[in-house]
């Protein structure tokens, strides 16, 4: 039988298609997608499971459904876990990387359908699943961010009016929604004790309003409305105040810490704090500084200033252990350094970074300011003993004058590093001017940019451009000039002058 000759350059594609399909098969079983559809189909099943048990007959609870309406069911919880994973991956990318928030995610699903299960018991109360969907709202943004709870709770609505069941209709949808959204656009942060109970006042008005219209317009009576309006504003009302005794909780398995949270750990009371401004007054001294700076350059680019800020202070906690080696600390006295070798200085410099980190364990500090810690110099090159090093030994690799990282993964991590490193720049300098500040600043926003440091994080070119601007400005009104006073001449004293006291002898 005749066959086909191959040419050469596509017989050799042909045998580098099976390595390549192969190598990419093994980077796909590494990766995090196996596990994120372990979670999924998991969720999908659960789900599904929760809400094929028939709770129309009242407290006759554990019936299921017909086998064809659980497959219906379980192909609309499909199609809705498929929307949401989408929605993940578009705006939180980072939780497919940890099928552990995945989980939690799945998990709080599960948990909200299970109260809207139970309320379904009693058909005349189905209005207090309106609360199941205000808690998805309130946690996620508190969580996350208003985008992504707003679209997440919002696809929670529809799974939790299939849990209750026949009796769900459209104003019961409608009702979830505008409580969901009132909370969404309305809790930003928690700055006080009183936001979340204020937040869902406001909500719980939006959520009365909204079904006794509906219950009006579908045709209930006039008392049926508002007695359902009422119970949905009630329960929406009650969430906000189990929400705020429950919150530190939340914060733990969520692994975040609200802005009520970070503005406790910004007091200068907190026993770390006060360790770090009495064993390191120059560390802490200098943590203030770029604790403000950052903040400023922060809100300027949207991110969290209070969480720049914040996590500036703790960013050096760990030069509490040998303070006297680093130059703020030395308050004119002769560096450590000069008896120790590059490599010996080098290994105290970076040590500070690990030491950081345990001492922040042990003082319980959260893993969103832990962050800081780890990454406030990322990858960077430990130039002053690098090139000391070159001077004595020639060729040094350059590798094991860096510090370990990891590199920033948020903004405000990447700020701090910026403020952090510029002010340090700058403070070596001895003739600043605006202009001179300026051109240190850009030139440190470049190098940092070359050398990758902001590879794992979010920040744009333009970005980029308004952080060096504020940074500039900030540190200008720091270091400005400053006017010699002039001294007044000294006066002779004259005998018998009067202006000046008698020298009595003893």
């Amino acid at each position: 039988m005749w066959k086909k000759k191959l040419s050469t350059r596509r017989q050799r594609v042909r045998e580098t298609m099976s390595p390549e399909r192969f190598s990419r098969l093994v980077r796909l079983a590494n990766s995090a997608m196996p596990a994120d559809m372990a979670v999924l189909a998991g969720f999908v099943a659960s789900a599904t499971a929760l809400l094929g048990l028939d709770t129309g007959t009242g407290m006759a609870a554990g019936m299921w459904r017909p086998w064809s309406e659980v497959l219906a069911l379980g192909v609309i919880v499909a199609l809705v876990s498929l929307g949401g994973a989408f929605y993940v991956r578009h705006y939180q990318p980072r939780m497919l990387a940890h099928p552990a928030r995945l989980l939690v995610l799945g998990g709080l699903f599960l948990i909200l359908l299970m109260f809207t299960k139970i309320a379904a018991l009693y058909p005349r109360e189905a209005y207090l699943a309106t609360g199941a969907a205000v808690t998805c709202a309130i946690v996620l943004t508190i969580v996350y961010d208003q985008r992504f709870a707003l679209g997440m709770s919002l696809l929670f609505g529809i799974l939790a009016c299939f849990a209750v069941g026949r009796i769900a209709t459209l104003e019961l949808y409608l009702t979830m929604s505008i409580g969901a959204v009132t909370c969404c656009f309305l809790l930003r942060e928690i700055r006080t004790r009183m936001k979340l109970i204020e937040v869902t006042t406001l909500a719980s008005a939006t959520v009365f309003l909204a079904a006794a219209a509906v219950g009006r317009i579908h045709g209930y009576a006039m008392t049926d409305s508002l007695g359902n309006a009422a119970k949905a504003a009630a329960v929406t009302l009650a969430v906000g105040v189990v929400i705020q005794g429950f919150l530190p909780i939340i914060e733990k398995v969520f692994g975040i810490a609200t802005s009520m949270t970070l503005l406790d750990y910004s007091d200068a009371n907190q026993p770390l704090l006060k360790r770090l401004a009495m064993d390191a007054p120059g560390t802490f001294s200098h943590s203030l500084l770029i604790g403000s700076i950052a903040e400023a350059a922060a809100e300027t680019v949207g991110a969290s200033g209070l969480l720049c800020r914040v996590g500036a202070y703790y960013h050096d906690v760990g030069k509490i252990n040998k303070p006297d080696y680093f130059v703020e600390n030395q308050m004119g006295s002769a560096s450590r350094h000069e008896l120790l070798s590059p490599a010996m200085s080098q290994l105290v410099i970076v040590g500070h970074v690990k030491n950081g980190i345990e001492i922040a364990r042990e003082f319980g500090l959260p893993a969103v300011l832990r962050q800081f810690i780890e990454t406030h110099h990322g990858t960077t090159l430990i130039e002053y003993f690098y090139n000391e090093a070159r001077k004595r030994q020639g060729s040094v690799s350059e590798a094991e004058f860096r510090y370990p990282g990891p590199k920033p993964r948020t903004k405000e991590a990447a700020i701090v590093m910026l403020a952090d490193s510029i002010e340090g720049a700058v403070r070596s300098q001895t003739e600043l001017t605006g202009t001179r500040i300026e051109v240190i600043v850009h030139n440190m926003v470049m190098k940092r940019l070359q050398d990758g440091q902001f590879d794992e994080c979010d920040l744009t070119l333009r970005e980029l451009s308004q952080i060096e601007q504020s940074i500039a400005k900030s540190l200008a009104a720091h270091y400005h000039g400053r006017i010699a006073y002039p001294q007044a001449p000294e006066k002779p004293v004259e005998k018998g002058d009067s202006s000046y006291p008698a020298i009595r002898k003893a």
